[in-house]
């Protein structure tokens, strides 16, 4: 019996063990690995379709090959299967599913509703706290943009409360009208609210209302002679005047929904979506999903849009420039989730059309380029293989450097580079634990290699697959470190590139070593600009890892270390003597006198600094 018989008969065995309800199968390898999840409304009678059929495709066949388990999870209906099935593709990310590679939440504006001074601020993840949010925005780019307005129009403050509460004078916001200095009440607590209010109505799309409003609010105050507050308003309204006749604000009329459009060539699919709320549009966002390249613009989008709102808030419409597989499905689960009625429509009206097909436009230019780009960097990748004789095919290259000051904040730093690029997800913070060797480039490096690849040979949960090709930031030395933790570890085949600057950064002088033989590429060949920019891109990690952990350790105050000083009590003495050097230089009697510090945590704290 084949390995294809093998795996229908697995799943034929299976099926009179399964109750005819709702639910979601696993498809699982001989080491456990699930290589595919699907959903039906009777499971029974979808796994009958993969021993029946007689045409399956070339990527189910392969799939039945290497099926030596099925798993089977029952739910109340159609909707929870569909819902489950997205959350589990997600967490296991199958082989043989479609995915949703580039997933991550997207930033919304905040306005609290219970301070007396609300703040301005972004914020990603759960919707938490208690007040108003506005999203979602495609990109960290976006809502910066709107914050901006935000603060030009109504001058609402951005400062956390830490700040807000200890300033003494304006900051530099208040100098340039970006801000109404509530922090030293240059402004009525009354009057701020009032702002906060008309912000809230401007980004939920009624601008024109506040602009009659700040009309009437300048005319009085002219007449008032009160021309200073009559300059504040006019300056608002410019501003909003400015918003209105931007590429911000869209013409479409879409209140509240999501454009999305798919385009697929030669096999790879890019999804573009556009966000439009309160008529105007925040920006959009380019997705690659993981498919096989027979699978169907239908059944790519159908999968995409079931994934991507998995753990997103969605609006009352969306719009695709397709039509979409289980449209009533998706629009019932969707409904059912948010307790609204959810409309998936095919763009057909002139402003839909013409909106959709902007997006279509930006998702082939996206795809076009990403192809280009992939094309350069699989040439590149042969290139340097055949330079170096590597006999294994090179599809995930790592690279790794180190960064510290005289030993202090010592970190490694580990970035990956694929076939379409530079694989962030797989980037790496390694903080060097071993004392002994901080300041020491060789021991960090050996340090950081047996740490990673320990682990990834004893196949701990979170650790990443193998690389094909290791660089390191480093001459022959790091070289022989290096190659020798990996023997260590019986990583014998893993080939090892070190890359050894010249004088002068980036002059064409670096010096290559492998297996202890020197290689030095000729200043204008593409190879070295690629591996000085695969170099590069590691150090930059590892300096901005570093600086990171610097300025955090160099954030923290000596009185973090001295047991019993809160918060509040740290506040107090900051406030009394003005920086944490003035508490250590002290008196006793200093220290006794400052509010909220009894006699007994004054002694502590002078004891801690003078013993």
């Amino acid at each position: 019996m084949n390995s294809l018989e093998q795996g229908k008969k697995v799943i034929k065995d299976k099926i009179p063990l399964i109750t005819k309800n709702p639910g979601v199968y696993k498809m699982l390898s001989s080491s456990g690995e699930i290589l595919y999840i699907g959903k039906a409304k009777n499971i029974p009678n979808r796994l009958k379709s993969y021993i029946t059929d007689s045409n399956l495709p070339i990527r189910t066949e392969r799939m039945l090959s290497l099926t030596h388990d099925l798993e089977t999870t029952t739910t109340n209906n159609e909707s929870e299967a569909l819902l489950l099935e997205a959350n589990l593709i997600k967490k296991h990310k199958p082989r043989y599913n479609i995915l949703l590679r580039d997933d991550k939440s997207f930033p919304y504006i905040y306005i609290g509703n219970k301070d007396r001074w609300p703040q301005l601020t972004k914020l990603r993840g759960k919707k938490s706290k208690s007040g108003y949010y506005f999203g979602p925005f495609a990109s960290i780019g976006s809502a910066n943009w709107t914050i901006k307005i935000l603060q030009k129009i109504f001058q609402l403050r951005v400062c956390d409360d830490t700040v807000f509460k200890n300033r003494e004078r304006p900051c530099i916001l208040y100098q340039i009208k970006r801000c109404s200095a509530p922090c030293v009440q240059h402004i009525s607590e009354e009057e701020y609210l009032s702002t906060v209010n008309d912000a809230i109505d401007f980004i939920s799309g009624k601008s024109r209302r506040i602009q009659k409003n700040l009309s009437k609010e300048m005319e009085k105050a002219s007449k008032e002679l009160d021309y200073e507050k009559a300059a504040i308003a006019r300056d608002r309204i410019k501003a909003l005047t400015q918003i209105q006749t931007s590429q911000k604000i869209n013409q479409t009329n879409l209140n509240e929904a999501d454009v999305i459009s798919i385009y697929k060539e030669t096999g790879k699919t890019c999804i573009q979506v556009f966000f439009f709320r309160s008529k105007q549009n925040w920006g959009n966002q380019a997705f690659y999903p993981k498919h096989d390249p027979e699978d169907t613009v239908k059944d790519i989008l159908s999968s995409f849009i079931s994934q991507f709102y998995e753990n997103k808030t969605i609006p009352i419409l969306i719009i695709t420039n397709f039509e979409v597989s289980e449209k009533n499905l998706l629009e019932k689960t969707f409904s059912n989730k948010e307790n609204k009625q959810i409309v998936i429509k095919k763009a057909k009206s002139k402003n839909e059309l013409n909106i959709s097909k902007l997006a279509e436009k930006n998702a082939k230019q996206a795809l076009t380029q990403k192809l280009i780009q992939s094309d350069t960097n699989n040439s590149l990748v042969e290139n340097l293989a055949k330079k170096f004789q590597l006999n294994n095919n090179i599809d995930l290259i790592e690279v790794y450097d180190n960064s510290h000051i005289q030993g202090s904040d010592s970190i490694g730093a580990l970035i990956c580079f694929g076939n379409e690029g530079f694989v962030k997800k797989r980037y790496r913070k390694f903080n060097i634990k071993n004392d002994k060797v901080k300041g020491d480039d060789y021991g960090m490096m050996k340090e950081v290699l047996f740490r990673r690849f320990s682990k990834a040979i004893k196949e701990k949960t979170g650790s990443l697959s193998l690389p094909d090709l290791i660089m390191i930031d480093g001459g022959k030395g790091q070289y022989s470190v290096s190659r020798e933790i990996l023997n260590e570890l019986g990583l014998h085949d893993l080939p090892i590139l070190a890359i050894a600057k010249g004088k002068r950064r980036n002059a064409g002088e670096e010096k290559i070593y492998y297996k202890n033989k020197e290689f030095i590429l000729n200043k204008n060949d593409p190879l070295l600009f690629f591996i000085q920019r695969l170099r590069d891109e590691a150090h930059r990690f590892a300096i901005s890892t570093h600086r990171a952990k610097r300025k955090k350790n160099l954030s923290k105050s000596l009185l973090d270390q001295i047991q019993g000083i809160g918060r509040q009590r740290k506040r107090a003495l900051l406030n009394h003597f003005g920086s944490a050097r003035a508490v250590e230089s002290a008196s006793l009697e200093d220290l006794k006198s400052v509010e909220g510090i009894e006699d007994s945590i004054a002694k502590k704290i002078y004891n801690y600094f003078h013993e």
